[in-house]
């Protein structure tokens, strides 16, 4: 195909590398190409995958640590919701604590362990479930704001497919189209009006060791766009310290992934990304999740911080961004092109 590309009409090169990077979405329902900009396509050495490629000394938890939630929950409770008492449903054992619950001695051993910054064992305390059962779900506000870890429940817990806490794991709901921008390269953007805290997709790619991450960043250079991140939310959570940010493992997004590769970078963003985890005791391997942060009318690029950063007062982004533009270390830095008032002037920032 390249090689027929190659060595026709230029017309004939731009259809035919079209047409095959149409055949690449035909396995992607609900994702389409859009450009009004120019000729041009995302490149061909691009795999859409469904889930995490591991790659070599990357690997998951045993399955059989793997812990659902038992008795009393069933499918019918909850009006046919799931879940309903969060202090049995080990699958949520480190869930948010949902303080407003609790009373008496809990209450009292609960604060005084988070006063004095001492371990707290969560186990049978109430818990925060992440989701609003409306249409489409959406998360809570505390999910929202906090970003707290989000446990959803898992295939061996009794509550069934309907459980309210269900949601990432269903996959992508909403229609999408990979477009180009005028300035920004590819982007993407939702072709129905999505609302505060409705879930969009997931990031997915190769899942790579770290120390393989630093050897492609070395061998790509400075000027390579970067579609690495890292999986480091629970780093330093381990009982023997293994987790660092030297051994957690990294998503390569660069070759193979999702449509949200195609996701733009803001310094004011309408999106943010999420932990998922479906296995408490999986620390190293977890979905990484998009919402979104506000309502996006339909048509609406969508963004997300590269750098993960919560919003900041305008006064102090501006003082930072002037910091930015003198200091010599940023003069290889990419500038950032999101057009935010908000804009910290540089990528990676």
């Amino acid at each position: 195909m390249l090689h027929a590309a190659a060595s026709a009409p230029i017309t004939s090169t731009q259809h035919m590398i079209r047409e095959a990077f149409f055949n690449k979405l035909r396995d992607v329902p609900g994702v389409r190409l859009e450009n009004f900009i120019d000729a041009t396509t995302p490149s061909l050495d691009f795999t859409f995958v469904k889930e995490f490629v591991l790659r070599e000394g990357v690997y998951r938890a045993d399955p059989e640590t793997n812990e659902g939630c038992q008795k009393p929950c069933r499918p019918d409770m909850g009006q046919r919701i799931g879940c309903e008492y969060t202090k049995l449903c080990t699958c949520l054992e480190y869930a948010a604590v949902d303080e407003s619950k609790l009373k008496g001695d809990e209450q009292r051993i609960y604060t005084d362990q988070r006063n004095n910054n001492a371990f707290i064992e969560t186990a049978g305390l109430p818990k925060r479930f992440p989701y609003q059962k409306s249409d489409p779900s959406t998360l809570v506000f505390f999910y929202r704001e906090q970003r707290h870890p989000i446990y959803e429940c898992n295939l061996n817990c009794n509550c069934g497919p309907l459980c309210k806490s269900r949601v990432v794991q269903k996959g992508r709901r909403v229609p999408l189209t990979i477009f180009k921008t005028p300035n920004r390269g590819w982007g993407v953007k939702c072709d129905e009006l999505l609302v505060r805290g409705e879930f969009i997709d997931v990031y997915l790619g190769e899942v790579i060791t770290n120390s393989e991450a630093d050897r492609r960043e070395s061998a790509a250079g400075k000027d390579k766009a970067s579609y690495l991140y890292s999986l480091d939310k629970f780093v330093g959570d381990d009982d023997n310290g293994d987790l660092t940010e030297d051994t957690c493992f990294v998503v390569d997004g660069q070759h193979m992934g999702g449509p949200t590769r195609f996701i733009n970078h803001s310094c004011e963003p309408n999106c943010r990304q999420y932990t998922v985890s479906y296995n408490k005791h999986d620390l190293r391997v977890y979905d990484l999740a998009f919402f979104a942060y506000e309502d996006i009318p339909k048509g609406t690029e969508l963004t997300f911080d590269y750098m993960n950063k919560d919003e900041e007062e305008e006064e102090e982004v501006v003082r930072k961004r002037q910091e930015a533009a003198n200091d010599p270390k940023n003069a290889d830095k990419r500038p950032c092109n999101c057009g935010a008032t908000k804009c910290r002037g540089y990528l990676w920032v």
